[in-house]
């Protein structure tokens, strides 16, 4: 997602008449676009800007961390010279002007209420040549309250855009050769909810993944991150009834201990989290299944462990996203008691992490000998005329190939497998 707003502001700083330069040591204006999801990610900016802070140039911080740190980061890194939090990032060309032109010597504006311009801008794109995929936002904040998340805090209440907006940016996508979509929300299944009528049953996002279906040269669908309470069966029938739907889910399952999911407020319990997980399967016994999970939750005891273990194995998780938990100050976990040590997280993520090897590999090692059509996407880090790009399921494939694929399907072979990556050969 922010990467997704990274571009928009691109966009806005371009139409201002600022150039992008290759790397920063060129550049006159830094721009930090932050995350406040956990405190490594804090952490990290923070000992960024105070790098950056050395360097004559306009330093700007912008996105969550500058919404939920403002007042600190002025007090610890005094040569910020703009902090504007995620409501309006169309003021940043602007408020760039300002600084070097001398009106003013420091901005702060983390309140703006965002409805209307970041939404507008969600349609900007900077499509490259050559470039076979894009993220598209369809929505921006969060009304779930997860005891743990700063989400709502930094992003405000949920706002949609219109569908036929949608529509028409993945249209302009498709018409500068952009083959694949994903659509960005917080919990991006709740599109439309109660705004939108059902229409034969089927919620807003399902009617919005139909009429994305329709439109000519967009050849597959993918979207993140939804949340197991508004995952329905009109949802879970778009795998089998839209072939561009990607055969992959990522489903937040955060814990699998009753007593831990009802403390995160999660609105669902282990139970439900696994019919859904079955009947998608059932859809589509070869989907990718992937989730998000909290190890050291406040109060999280080892039976609450043993739980999220047990949920692992009997979902088939293929691939996770594991963090050990954090507090965020505004949040109600933050004054939970019985916080967790920090060597037990430890302990708990890398049980966790070994038990993901496990069943990637596993799930990998069935796509041997198969034949994937893999959308490139470029070279690969390593090997010479080695490129990469990814399967109908996300997975990550290299093999020999050439530039001319780049931005290409090609049909590959696949040859060997290891935990996160296939191997193949291009046929």
């Amino acid at each position: 997602m922010n990467e997704r707003d990274s571009e928009s502001i691109h966009s806005f700083l371009q139409a201002s008449g600022f150039d992008m330069v290759d790397n920063e040591t060129s550049a006159d204006v830094i721009i930090l676009n932050t995350c406040s999801v956990r405190e490594l990610a804090e952490l990290k900016a923070l000992g960024k800007l105070g790098y950056l802070a050395r360097r004559n140039i306009v330093l700007c911080v912008l996105g969550c961390m500058a919404k939920n740190l403002a007042e600190e980061i002025k007090k610890r890194v005094p040569g910020v010279d703009i902090i504007l939090g995620p409501g309006d990032y169309s003021k940043i060309g602007d408020y760039i002007e300002d600084i070097i032109s001398g009106r003013r010597t420091f901005i702060i504006d983390v309140d703006s209420p965002g409805a209307e311009n970041n939404l507008d801008m969600d349609s900007m794109h900077n499509v490259t040549q050559r470039q076979s995929s894009a993220f598209v936002s369809i929505m921006s904040g969060c009304n779930m309250r997860c005891s743990y998340c700063i989400v709502p805090k930094t992003r405000g209440t949920e706002r949609y855009r219109a569908m036929e907006d949608i529509i028409l940016e993945i249209n302009k996508l498709a018409d500068n050769g952009i083959k694949e979509v994903t659509l960005l929300g917080q919990i991006v299944n709740r599109y439309g909810f109660r705004q939108i009528e059902q229409k034969d049953g089927k919620s807003a996002f399902v009617q919005l993944l139909e009429k994305i279906h329709e439109v000519p040269g967009i050849k597959r669908i993918r979207f993140t991150s939804p949340h197991p309470v508004g995952f329905h069966r009109d949802l879970i029938d778009c795998y089998k009834n839209l072939p561009k739907l990607c055969s992959q889910v990522h489903l937040p399952a955060q814990s699998g201990s009753n007593r831990i999911l009802k403390a995160m407020r999660r609105a669902y319990n282990r139970d439900d989290f696994i019919k859904i997980v079955q009947a998608l399967r059932d859809t589509v016994p070869s989907i990718s299944v992937s989730t998000d999970l909290i190890v050291g939750f406040p109060g999280e005891n080892d039976d609450d462990f043993s739980e999220t273990c047990s949920l692992f194995d009997e979902a088939r998780f293929d691939m996770a996203f594991i963090f050990k938990y954090s507090d965020r100050r505004g949040t109600v976990a933050a004054s939970m008691p019985d916080q967790v040590p920090r060597d037990v997280k430890e302990y708990r993520n890398a049980v966790l992490l070994k038990k993901l090897a496990t069943h990637s590999k596993a799930y990998n090692d069935k796509m041997l000998n198969t034949l994937q059509m893999v959308l490139v996407e470029g070279k690969a880090r390593r090997g010479e005329n080695i490129f990469q790009g990814r399967a109908n399921n996300h997975r990550k494939v290299l093999f020999p190939g050439d530039d001319l694929d780049v931005g290409e399907f090609v049909d590959v072979r696949i040859t060997s497998s290891a935990v996160t990556t296939l191997y193949g050969e291009k046929i």
